[in-house]
Formats: structure tokens, sequence, C-alpha cells
């Protein structure tokens, strides 16, 4: 195979140029390319591209933005950067998770004053977490969780069981998890299938105790009815670095609640996603040139 010329649009990110050199590939101005790594926040200013672009590389997991502005075709390959953010996305899925359950996001706000803080503070120990989208993400967080005492319930497509998992059910029983855990971390790709899997019923049906935490997508819970369960008590507490809109309006109830938890979306920092991305770029480009089978091809149908 000739050599592989890689563009990295909207800018040449010192990240990616060294990954792509240190495959062997080299980089080129993007009308001299035979790959693309797109690495804008979204398809705004996406490329008219020629036939000459074999394969292109989003730095993005979620996709939809892409299939919605009819960028992804079929005459190339594409990548996305699914499971590459993984161990950052499980780091903060546990911060969240922590900072619910031993009220840390309630204590900063009361100085020492430990009433009602005492009777709400819970563990992880002995607990068992449901984490629906168990992927690349699910994988980096069980043994996170393990090591806090927690045992996990995987839930994914295919049923297939997961590593250091309890318990690994397909996405087709997602409501028997409900009753079996005492809490849920969200990491599903956003489709049509997942909108609002959390919802009124299954929102009644998790234990009162129980904490969400989301790190995937906002649409995979209805808002209104996640507010009026943490509202009543029906749950504890929520965790969101996702949000359905994003960011909510100023005047969402979500932010008047004491037992939500609200950030930014930055269990991926946009600070660090070239940086993430780089080694698995590499070693797409080294696939690439040897005509093996690349990570995280994209399904548009289904996008992500």
């Amino acid at each position: 195979m000739s050599e592989v010329t890689v563009a990295i649009e909207p800018e040449r990110d010192p990240h990616l140029v060294a990954a792509v050199e240190g495959a062997g590939g080299r980089v080129v101005p993007l009308d001299q390319a035979r790959v693309l790594v797109w690495i804008g926040a979204g398809p705004g200013g996406f490329p008219e591209l020629t036939d000459d672009i074999e394969w292109v590389a989003l730095k993005t997991a979620g996709i939809e933005a892409f299939v919605g502005a009819g960028v992804i075709d079929a005459k190339r390959l594409w990548t996305n950067a699914s499971g590459f953010y993984a161990e950052g996305v499980a780091e903060h899925a546990l911060a969240l998770l922590l900072a619910g359950l031993r009220q840390i996001n309630t204590s900063v706000l009361r100085h020492w004053d430990k009433q009602p803080i005492d009777t709400g503070v819970r563990t992880l120990r002995g607990a068992r977490v449901a984490i629906v989208g168990a992927g690349g993400i699910g994988a980096s967080l069980i043994p996170r969780l393990t090591a806090c005492g927690a045992s996990t319930i995987a839930v994914n497509r295919s049923g297939r069981p997961v590593e250091g998992a309890a318990l690994t059910l397909p996405a087709d029983r997602l409501d028997e998890v409900w009753a079996q855990t005492d809490h849920v971390v969200l990491a599903a790709p956003s489709t049509p299938e997942t909108r609002h899997l959390i919802n009124e019923r299954s929102l009644a049906a998790l234990p009162d105790h129980a904490w969400i935490v989301n790190v995937a997508r906002g649409p995979l819970i209805d808002q209104k009815a996640l507010y009026n369960a943490l509202r009543d008590g029906v749950i504890a507490g929520a965790a969101l670095d996702v949000t359905d809109p994003e960011p909510p309006s100023p005047d969402d109830p979500l932010w008047s609640l004491p037992n939500v938890i609200i950030t930014p979306h930055i269990a991926n920092p946009a600070s660090g996603l070239t940086r993430e991305m780089a080694p698995f770029l590499a070693e797409n480009v080294r696939r690439f040139t040897a005509g093996e089978a690349l990570i995280a091809p994209v399904s548009a149908d289904r996008d992500y």
C-alpha cells in the first residue's frame, strides 16, 4: 500500500501530528491526503471531500450531529472516538457517584452543619451498581467500583459477559435491572432505542436510595420525570454531566434541588481530547497501512 498521507483539520494538533508520524504516516494539506482527521467540535465547517479521501477519523464518540448534517457517506471508511476517552469518563462517573453518596455536594455548602447530612450519607461498600451501556467506559469503571467494595450489573446490547461484572444482561432485559440495583450509571450511546430509558416507570422501579449518574447523553433521561422523582423522594439523587437540553436553562427546576449535581459536560475535558485520542489514532494509522480493520468504525444508521 502507498504511503498514508493524513490531513489534520481544522488545525494541526501536535499530539495527533506526533501520533501520525510515529505510526509511519505523513501529515499533509487536505488536497494531498488520503486520510482526514477532523478535530472540529462538530460538523460545522466540515470540508467537501474528494474521492481521494479514503478514511475520515472523528474525535467525538457521538456522531449524531454529523449524521444529521448529512456529512457521513458510504464512499469511504469512517471512525469515531468510541472508547478512546473511557478511562477519564469512568473516573468522572465514579467521582460523581461518590460525591452524591457521601453528600459532598451538600456538605460544601453547609460548612460544619452536619444535619441533615449525616443521615443521608451512604457507602459504595456492599452496593450493586448497574452500568447501562457497558462498553469501554464500563470496562474502565468496573474495577474502580470493585476497589470501592461494590459489585456491578453490566447491560450491553448482546448480553455477552463483561469481565468483572457480577451479572451481565442484554439491553432487551433492562426492565429486570431496576429492582436488582442500588445505583445506575448511564454510559450508552444516544439512539432512538435509548431515548428516555430513564423515565417515570424505571424511576419508580428503583429503590428510594438510588443515585443515577449520567456521563453519556442527555436524551437518555426524561428530565421532567427525573425532576419529579427527585423532588418527591422517589430516588435519592442524580449526578449529571450531560443534560437535555444542554446546558439547562437558567430557570430549569433541576438547579433548585439539593440532591442534584450537574457538571458542564467535562467528563471529557476539551483540553485533553487530542492527547487521549493520539494513541488510538496511531494504532489506526498502522492498521490502515496494513489493510487491517480499524478501531471504532462508525455505524451511521445507529448514530455511533
